[in-house]
């Protein structure tokens, strides 16, 4: 039954009216801790605390399960609603919620209780939070944090865990994070130097190496030698690459194991990101340290099976084995922004190649008519 007089229906300047009595919103936690907690079962996922779904917040509320800072977050949004106002606070290994006892916005540990909201909303003082984590805390671990710091480590966690990812994975977690981190804090020389050694490990987006390192040289003169090193090299990349550009054109009839053509829309099989082709070779072409640091050799097909360049649809780029591609059932136009470097237009369910790249595939083009005219459903002949 609901209780129109409850605080957390009325609206004053457009924000919520919260509780003022403790114990009425000490009843409100203890009626959201049953909602949540044993009506609708979420629960901190203990069994697989490292998966990064755990950090999506759309995918804690659809498997219920999640770490720490996540359901805290969960936790304080519906608090408010209710009229309840909680404050993150970002411990060592265990994130936590304080509600304040005492006037709001004290300065005094005593004056808060913790809510811990992987432990099912359990309230816990600051002595048991110590016993929590392991380790005693001082005062400045207690205070509320604001929101870009809550956001800095949730990313700060998917970054820590795209480190750990598996090698053949092309560390899109660590690059997809690292990119949230640097649009919070474009400065990070730390991070700004791992965007660069992985994007050149990668063997990607050269000029965007450049880009960065040219950047940490600018904000932080004594990374010198580290940023030469990849100067060089990224150079020498790229002139390797003009180098390929001008080779003579690839012919499919040549090559009877390549399957795909560029242009084409692909799904990766195992990480189900949708991709174009923009250039494929016969045979894996990258140096032997990036087969050996991406564990290429451990492929089913090894590395003499074909390998596509393609473009993501988060803007990035990858080199793909053969295996690990299929065309997508149901394509539809890329989001990248270097698509107009390489494709005239979108026709329906594949790229059409500029000039140039038809030149460098000449029979890529009229393979993909061929092939949509083949997958055409026959009309069943007519009857007299």
């Amino acid at each position: 039954m609901k209780n129109n007089r409850h605080p957390s229906l009325s609206l004053q300047a457009g924000k919520r009216s919260l509780i003022e009595d403790i114990d009425l919103q000490g009843e409100a936690l203890d009626a959201l801790n049953h909602v949540i907690f044993v009506d609708m079962k979420f629960h901190g996922n203990i069994t697989d605390f490292y998966n990064p779904l755990n950090s999506y917040m759309h995918q804690v509320l659809i498997n219920k399960t999640g770490i720490p800072i996540s359901l805290c977050v969960l936790y304080l949004t519906l608090a408010l609603r209710l009229g309840v106002f909680l404050e993150p606070v970002n411990f060592p290994h265990h994130f936590m919620l304080r509600w304040c006892q005492g006037t709001l916005g004290s300065t005094f540990v005593t004056d808060y209780v913790f809510v811990d909201a992987f432990g099912n909303g359990k309230y816990r003082s600051a002595k048991e939070c110590e016993h929590l984590i392991g380790q005693p805390v001082t005062e400045e671990f207690f205070a509320a944090v604001c929101t870009k710091e809550v956001l800095q480590r949730m990313v700060g966690n998917l970054l820590n865990l795209g480190k750990r990812e598996s090698k053949d994975r092309s560390f899109m977690l660590l690059r997809v994070s690292l990119d949230l981190y640097l649009a919070m804090y474009p400065d990070s020389v730390q991070h700004l130097l791992l965007q660069a050694r992985l994007y050149f490990h990668l063997g990607i987006w050269p000029e965007k190496v450049l880009d960065i390192l040219q950047n940490i040289q600018a904000l932080d003169p004594s990374q010198h030698g580290a940023v030469a090193y990849l100067v060089q090299h990224t150079l020498e990349h790229i002139e390797r690459r003009k180098d390929d550009s001008v080779l003579q054109a690839k012919l499919r009839s040549d090559e009877k194991e390549v399957c795909y053509s560029v242009g084409l829309i692909m799904r990766h099989k195992r990480y189900d990101y949708s991709c174009v082709i923009f250039s494929w070779d016969p045979l894996c072409m990258m140096p032997p340290d990036w087969m050996e640091n991406l564990d290429l050799y451990n492929l089913s097909k090894g590395i003499t099976q074909p390998f596509y360049s393609v473009l993501l649809d988060d803007g990035t780029c990858n080199y793909v084995a053969q295996e690990d591609l299929e065309p997508h059932p149901s394509p539809t136009e890329i989001s990248h922004p270097d698509i107009d470097l390489y494709f005239s237009e979108f026709a329906g369910n594949h790229y059409i190649a500029k000039k140039e790249l038809q030149l460098q595939y000449p029979e890529d083009a009229e393979w993909i008519v061929r092939q949509s005219v083949e997958e055409q459903p026959k009309s069943s002949p007519q009857e007299p």
